[in-house]
């Protein structure tokens, strides 16, 4: 969780642009829904002294990877790359249950009811699985498993709701989630937060003309619970 005078990490910088860890709990900009104080992009201009441009965005508890333009046209070629699905974004979350190896969740969402469904469609590959000796609803254990997605699709909370849809609700999402594992996680394993995590994102660099892959560590808390041996790796 982000605090005020935290460092933002800084993962790349040249003079197009500058890409960075966003900690899990801070808004990239403001918005007239919140009365938060304090902005990633507030931030990370006070930080590194130039002007931004928010080019995409990630969610206020998901962690990871996002990219800051430092000019008009860097920001029209990331654009224009976002818009001819080119750019390639990878995410790591817990999810409640246990989930196909390979998936494909094709379901159209919308910002809220009040607006039309837009297609929507993301993939996801099993990577890990546990399984508790904690008792949870009817059942005498508990089980999860870590799950890497990929979005062919950029909407609104869109792995969130998509796994809540499949009944693969994500752990720590207060929103979409199921509140009783949300519950077993704070009290047995004290983590509080959304296990989601934007682990890379890949862009062609329009002047350097090659693909550029950046890739986030994983936080302490979210790294040291998928290190517990009742974890067992696919292989």
């Amino acid at each position: 969780m982000y605090a005020f005078g935290d460092e933002i990490k800084v993962l790349y910088q040249d003079d197009d642009y500058v890409v960075v860890h966003k900690p899990c709990g801070l808004l990239v900009h403001r918005s007239f829904r919140s009365t938060d104080k304090f902005f990633l992009l507030q931030e990370l201009r006070n930080q590194i002294g130039k002007k931004l441009y928010p080019v995409h965005r990630l969610d206020r508890p998901t962690s990871g990877v996002i990219a800051f333009a430092l000019n008009q046209k860097a920001a029209r070629e990331f654009s224009n790359q976002i818009q001819n699905h080119q750019i390639k974004k990878e995410y790591l979350a817990v999810v409640r249950g246990y989930t196909e190896n390979y998936g494909i969740i094709d379901y159209p969402i919308s910002i809220d009811k009040s607006k039309p469904k837009q297609v929507a469609i993301t993939h996801f590959e099993r990577v890990a699985i546990a399984s508790f000796d904690i008792s949870c609803s009817k059942y005498a254990t508990s089980r999860y498993s870590l799950v890497r997605c990929y979005l062919e699709t950029g909407r609104y909370h869109q792995i969130r709701k998509h796994f809540a849809h499949i009944s693969h609700h994500l752990i720590g999402d207060t929103m979409h989630g199921k509140g009783e594992h949300n519950r077993i996680f704070r009290e047995k394993f004290g983590l509080t937060r959304l296990l989601l995590i934007a682990k890379s994102l890949e862009f062609h660099h329009y002047k350097k003309d090659e693909r550029l892959k950046i890739i986030t560590d994983l936080e302490d808390d979210f790294a040291k619970f998928i290190e517990l041996p009742e974890w067992k790796y696919c292989e």
